[in-house]
C-alpha cells in the first residue's frame, strides 16, 4: 500500500479566529503543513469569578457530577478556586465535552470519568444517558451565551443541574485584526477560513458592520471550515457551505481543509 503524502497547506493564507490564546494549536498545524496563519480572533473569553461560580466552589463536596464543555471553563474555576480538585468529593464524577478539555481536566488533577464520542452537547447528553442522574446535583460552569441544549436535556433526566457563569463571551476588545482579515478576505488575499465555535461565525459578521455584503459574496469563494456541525449550521444561516472534519477537533478540522485543498 503506498505511503500516504502529507497533507500540504503550501502557501495558502488561513485565518483562525478562535480566541487569541487558543490559537497557537491551530497556527503550528497550519505552518507545519506549509501555510501562513492568519490569527484574527473575533471572539474574546474573559474569566468572571461570579457568584454562581464561587458557589460551584464551595459545594464542592456536594456535586455528584461536574460538566465541563470547554477548556476555559476549567481555567477560570480554577482562577477563582484554585483548590478546587481537592475540594471535590471524591465520588463526584468529572464529563467533558471533547478530549482538549478533557486533557486541561487531567493536568490540573481532576480524574475524566465520561468523554462522549460526538464533542458536542448532544453527544455528552447521549453519553450521560447510560447513566442514573434521577436526583442528582450537576454542575456546569460555563459561558451563558451557550446553548441551552445541555441543561435543559439534563433537567429532562430528572437532574438537579447548577450552571454557573464562568466566563463571558465577548467580541474582542482590539478589533484590528478582525477587521484586517474582513478586508484581506474582501480583496481576496485570504484562502481559506476556519471557524471553532458559532460566535466566531457571528462576531466576525458583527464586526463587518457595512462590509457585511461584501464579506459574504467574497467568503463564497473561498474555503471555509467548521469545527463541527453547530458552528457548520451557524454559516447555513449565512448561506455559506463549509467542511467539517468526523473528529470534531482544531486538528481534525485543518487537516480535512488540507484534503479539500489538495483534492
Amino acid at each position: 500500500m503506498p505511503e500516504e503524502k502529507p497533507l500540504s497547506l503550501k502557501g495558502m493564507r488561513v485565518a483562525v479566529t478562535r480566541p487569541a490564546e487558543r490559537s497557537a494549536e491551530a497556527v503550528k498545524i497550519i505552518e507545519d503543513a506549509g501555510g501562513v496563519a492568519v490569527v484574527a480572533p473575533t471572539l474574546e473569553l474573559k474569566p468572571a469569578a461570579t457568584e454562581s461560580l464561587l458557589e460551584v466552589c464551595q459545594r464542592a463536596s456536594e456535586w455528584d457530577w461536574i460538566i465541563f464543555t470547554s477548556p476555559a471553563a476549567i481555567e477560570s474555576l480554577l482562577e477563582a478556586c484554585s483548590d478546587f480538585p481537592q475540594r471535590l468529593n471524591e465520588k463526584c464524577m468529572v464529563a467533558v465535552i471533547g478530549p482538549r478539555t478533557g486533557d486541561v481536566a487531567s493536568e490540573h488533577g481532576m480524574r475524566v470519568d465520561l468523554l462522549p464520542e460526538d464533542y458536542t452537547a448532544e453527544g455528552l447528553l447521549d453519553a450521560l444517558s447510560e447513566h442514573e442522574l434521577k436526583g442528582k446535583r450537576v454542575a456546569v460552569p460555563r459561558t451563558l451565551s451557550a446553548r441551552k441544549v445541555l441543561p435543559e436535556g439534563l433537567e429532562e433526566m430528572g437532574a438537579d443541574v447548577f450552571v454557573a457563569e464562568a466566563y463571558r463571551s465577548t467580541l474582542p476588545s482590539d478589533r484590528g485584526p478582525a477587521d484586517e482579515l474582513i478586508d484581506g478576505i474582501i480583496r481576496g488575499e485570504v484562502d481559506a477560513v476556519t471557524f471553532t465555535s458559532p460566535l466566531t461565525v457571528e462576531n466576525l459578521f458583527r464586526i463587518a458592520g457595512d462590509r457585511r455584503d461584501k464579506l459574504l459574496e467574497s467568503m463564497k469563494g473561498i474555503h471555509i471550515a467548521a469545527i463541527g456541525p453547530i458552528t457548520l449550521s451557524k454559516l447555513s444561516e449565512y448561506g455559506l457551505d463549509a467542511l467539517t472534519p468526523g473528529r470534531y477537533t482544531v486538528k481534525d478540522m485543518i487537516t480535512e481543509l488540507a484534503r479539500a485543498v489538495n483534492q
